[in-house]
């Protein structure tokens, strides 16, 4: 994965959150932030190619979902709505 690839989904606010359809941890955790209003980009890594592999890049190898990209480039997999929100200073 190349830097540049990654740049592209760090957010300059808000989180990029990286979804499967399927996933219901995906879909707890966008509720949650709607409901909080915390502004997100939902990427599927299933339709959007090269983001398994930024994915994999932060979950050693496993494309583990939810991921969040947070706009100091850090990530988070699978964050409880707390840690967003700390993190995001909200």
């Amino acid at each position: 994965m190349s830097e540049s690839a990654l740049n592209e989904y760090i957010p300059a606010a808000g989180v990029t959150m990286f979804t499967t359809t399927w996933c219901g941890y995906c879909r707890n955790l966008k509720r949650m932030m709607d409901a909080e209003g915390i502004e997100y980009r939902e990427v599927n890594i299933e339709e959007t190619p090269g983001t398994a592999e930024i994915v994999e890049s932060f979950n050693g190898g496993n494309q583990t979902v939810p991921t969040l990209i947070f706009p100091d480039g850090s990530a988070a997999t699978n964050p409880r709505i707390d840690e967003v929100r700390s993190r995001l200073g909200a």
